[in-house]
């Protein structure tokens, strides 16, 4: 009787708990082809339909068919441009509940689906399913065209599309056309304004999720790609991709005009602005003009004389952090820029290109008056005023004047006394690098000069100079005794 008033209680929907006597066994539907189970019947059926390929749920707007009902619903929304499911942080509104779980990670920055070979964490679990396959090296999907692999269907697609150029995914504001659905939404927000992808740090929004990963690591300060030659460390792959040229030399943009190969793109755009002549930023103290907004700005520091940047070694004041970050190598002796011909290393790559002219003896520079050919502008310049008798740069204090602007900053010099180069071994202070350069050869023991005759080595390459007439002497000596010699025998006996 007892069981019977219970059965009743839970016929009538009373809760299961509330009855210990009686236990409710739940019926199991199980597929015959793969074993799966299931707790309604209703599930087996739709599941059923993954092994036979039956899709009886049929869109009666364009003819597609799919195997749930519930996948008809969604779908049917691309259609109607309906979208219920609003996100409460930004506004934006989608067409699924699960697409807006995923949409909202981007701002609680949640990532649940774990690898267990790296740890590495993903927003999606799709996400994970691609990333485990790198751990396998599985490439299920093979090009066609190129034999290249790829981890998922989706991927192949895209990589396929590299080949036909196709690019079905167009943006109805602008015509613009792409290969991926991706690249369409993020072009969108050009002109949507949307940047919903926000920094925790300073608050600052991006288009893309690849700029504020770039970004945060500003704060961060992490550099994760490092340089195999020289250690130098990169925030993004790209900054490592062109620094690897200045070891490689590899010169990839050429200039159509005249041949001239460059290491940087924007190098080249600037080098062909001047073939065009186009110099539209114009300074208004001077009148000077320049093919970058960037070049004026710096010019324009030389008015004002300001030198924001200084050295924390030497107290040197530059206009450019550039400046400041070439002029720090002669601190740290660092000289990244070798000779590939006889090793020698340099360090500005300019100082190298030069250095290289004199393997390949090549003298671009040419006088117009005379036609004689120069290694170097700064030599055809200063041929030049042997032409002209100028000697522009004149000294303030006592007047003399000099051919080259170095020759006058060296002159200057004896007017203040200024030794602005010191020996970090013993203290000695020098009015130009290069005596301090030839100074340091006696703490390191360098003797980079050799004698071509005897072998012997000098740390400068007068003293060098000089030793090789000692040879030279003999040698006119010895010729001079033979010939004197000759002329002796030959010479008739009375």
């Amino acid at each position: 009787m007892e069981d019977t008033d219970c059965g009743e209680k839970l016929m009538k929907g009373s809760n299961i708990k509330s009855c210990p006597s009686q236990k409710i066994k739940k019926k199991v539907f199980v597929c015959s082809i793969c074993g799966k189970s299931f707790d309604r019947k209703s599930f087996l059926s739709d599941h059923q339909m993954t092994h036979t390929g039956e899709k009886p749920h049929q869109c009666l707007k364009c003819g597609k068919c799919f195997e749930y009902k519930g996948l008809l619903v969604k779908h049917g929304r691309s259609h109607t441009s309906e979208r219920p499911y609003k996100c409460l942080k930004c506004g934006k509104a989608f067409r699924s509940g699960t697409i807006l779980s995923d949409h909202e990670r981007i701002h609680t920055g949640e990532k649940p689906y774990t690898c267990i070979e790296c740890g590495k964490s993903f927003a999606r679990s799709s996400q994970l399913i691609s990333h485990q396959r790198i751990h396998s090296s599985e490439k299920l999907y093979p090009c066609s065209e190129c034999d290249k692999g790829y981890n998922s269907r989706a991927s192949l697609t895209v990589h396929e599309r590299t080949h036909t150029g196709e690019k079905p995914y167009e943006c109805s504001e602008c015509g613009k056309s792409f290969s991926q659905k991706s690249h369409l939404t993020t072009h969108k927000r050009i002109h949507t304004g949307e940047r919903p992808h926000a920094c925790l740090q300073c608050g600052k929004n991006f288009r893309q999720k690849n700029d504020l990963v770039l970004h945060e690591r500003t704060h961060s300060g992490e550099k994760p790609y490092h340089c195999p030659e020289c250690g130098k460390s990169f925030s993004q792959t790209s900054q490592l991709y062109v620094h690897e040229r200045i070891h490689t030399g590899e010169k990839p943009y050429r200039c159509a005009q005249c041949g001239k190969n460059f290491r940087w793109e924007d190098s080249l755009k600037i080098h062909m602005s001047n073939h065009a002549g186009d110099r539209p930023y114009a300074c208004s103290d001077c009148g000077k003009s320049y093919s970058k907004p960037s070049h004026l700005t710096r010019h324009k520091e030389t008015h004002v004389g300001e030198k924001p940047h200084a050295c924390s070694d030497c107290g040197k004041r530059f206009t450019q952090n550039s400046h400041l970050f070439l002029h720090k190598r002669i601190h740290t002796g660092e000289k990244p820029f070798t000779c590939a011909e006889c090793g020698k290393s340099f360090r500005w790559e300019g100082s190298l290109n030069k250095h290289k002219r004199t393997h390949t003896g090549e003298k671009p520079y040419k006088c117009s008056n005379c036609g004689k050919c120069f290694s170097f502008n700064c030599a055809l310049k200063i041929h030049k005023r042997l032409h002209t008798r100028e000697k522009a740069h004149k000294c303030s204090d006592c007047g003399r004047s000099y051919d080259e602007e170095s020759q006058l900053l060296r002159h200057k010099r004896t007017h203040v006394a200024e030794k602005p180069y010191k020996c970090l071994d013993c203290g000695k202070t020098f009015d130009f690098n290069s005596a301090l350069l030839v100074h340091r050869r006696i703490h390191t023991g360098e003797k980079p000069y050799e004698c071509s005759v005897c072998g012997k080595c000098f740390r400068q390459s007068s003293t060098r100079n000089a030793h090789m007439r000692i040879h030279a002497g003999r040698e006119l000596k010895e010729k001079s005794e033979k010939l004197f010699g000759q002329h002796i025998i030959s010479l008739p006996l009375k």
